[in-house]
């Protein structure tokens, strides 16, 4: 009974001592202003936050957002489509499928996908 209790003692004094020095050792980290600026936010944080920026750049995040979704969608449909060959069994993921592919041809068409214009 008293070692149980000498043993939690000990695990709460070393775990108060590695969170207060992980708390000392994060103090002392240098902080500059490229560190603390947003990652890949589509403009250079160092100018004025007013200042236009490209709505490309967004236009390509939201697609991106929109296809990597229907791609986590297509997974467990892909795997239940090697189960079932009935054409009308499958009708909706083939219509899926479809809609997927002539909206990434509309995409491509339009210009959204390149970056380089």
């Amino acid at each position: 009974m008293v070692s149980s209790l000498m043993n939690s003692i000990v695990a709460c004094f070393l775990s108060s001592v590695v969170m207060c020095l992980g708390w000392i050792l994060a103090k002392r980290a240098i902080k500059d202003r490229e560190k603390m600026s947003a990652f890949e936010c589509g403009f250079d944080p160092i100018k004025s936050a007013r200042s236009p920026f490209s709505l490309r750049f967004f236009l390509l995040a939201i697609i991106f957002l929109i296809f990597d979704v229907e791609i986590v969608l297509l997974f467990p449909v892909l795997s239940s489509i090697g189960f079932s060959f009935d054409l009308m069994a499958n009708l909706g993921i083939y219509i899926f499928l479809l809609v997927l592919v002539i909206g990434l041809f509309y995409e491509w068409k339009e210009g959204s996908l390149d970056w380089a214009q």
